[in-house]
């Protein structure tokens, strides 16, 4: 089912520009994705070493992310390069972040928290456009009994119902006629957890319109989760269509 060393979608990618961090979490623990400026994307331990003060309330410069507090600054493989009280100071090498894998396909950022990275899920689309990023209340059982009572209308076409099929434990396609969409299931906690949202398919046939719709969909199954009580699912994640 969910486990730490399976890949787990974090954000998507558009949502963390070069340069920049954000927190989250995964099973309820803290985390900072952040993207150096060159835009390769980092996952790390929330914490700076030093005091505690969250990483991703701090600040990016080059290849580095320096703690808000006192200014320490990380180099990518998470190693302290330089404390600003004491700019000629030979940094320990114990002084350093907890890194996690991290990888960019399918429109998202994922993470893996074992020690050993697993094989990435198969490439499930050649070109993606994003949606949004759905935070709600209930585990993933419950956002999938959700996704499957208040599935999505095709854009380009009228069908019959969606279908919802499993790619990975944390990824899921629905299929509305000729279109589909990939969603990213993020663990937050066991109460909370984080649909992210793309459309598999071109820029020219989505951009605009497409993504329009398929944002209005999802901001009234955003709705649907805040008022509509859902029986959490009782099976595995991956079993739960």
């Amino acid at each position: 089912m969910e486990e730490r060393n399976d890949w787990h979608p974090v954000a998507l990618s558009t949502s963390i520009k070069p340069a920049t961090s954000a927190g989250t979490r995964l099973f309820d623990e803290e985390l900072v994705v952040w993207r150096d400026t060159g835009e390769a994307t980092h996952i790390w331990e929330d914490r700076c070493p030093h005091r505690g003060m969250k990483l991703s309330f701090g600040f990016v410069r080059g290849d580095h992310i320096a703690c808000l507090y006192h200014g320490w600054q990380y180099d990518a493989a998470g190693q302290c390069r330089y404390i600003p009280a004491h700019p000629d100071i030979k940094v320990p090498p114990a002084i350093k972040v907890k890194t996690y894998g991290a990888a960019e396909q399918d429109g998202m950022i994922w993470a893996a928290l074992g020690p050993d990275l697993p094989p990435l899920p198969s490439r499930s689309a050649t070109e993606t456009l994003p949606v949004r990023s759905l935070y709600l209340r209930g585990g993933t059982g419950r956002a999938l009994n959700l996704l499957r009572d208040h599935p999505p209308r095709s854009f380009t076409q009228e069908a019959g119902p969606a279908q919802i099929e499993p790619v990975s434990p944390t990824l899921f396609r629905i299929r509305a006629g000729t279109d589909a969409l990939l969603i990213g299931v993020q663990a937050l906690s066991g109460s909370r957890t984080a649909l992210h949202i793309v459309i598999a398919g071109p820029a020219a046939a989505y951009q605009g319109a497409g993504q329009l719709h398929f944002l209005r969909w999802a901001n009234a199954l955003r709705h649907d989760a805040e008022t509509v009580q859902v029986e959490p699912a009782a099976t595995a994640l991956g079993e739960a269509v």
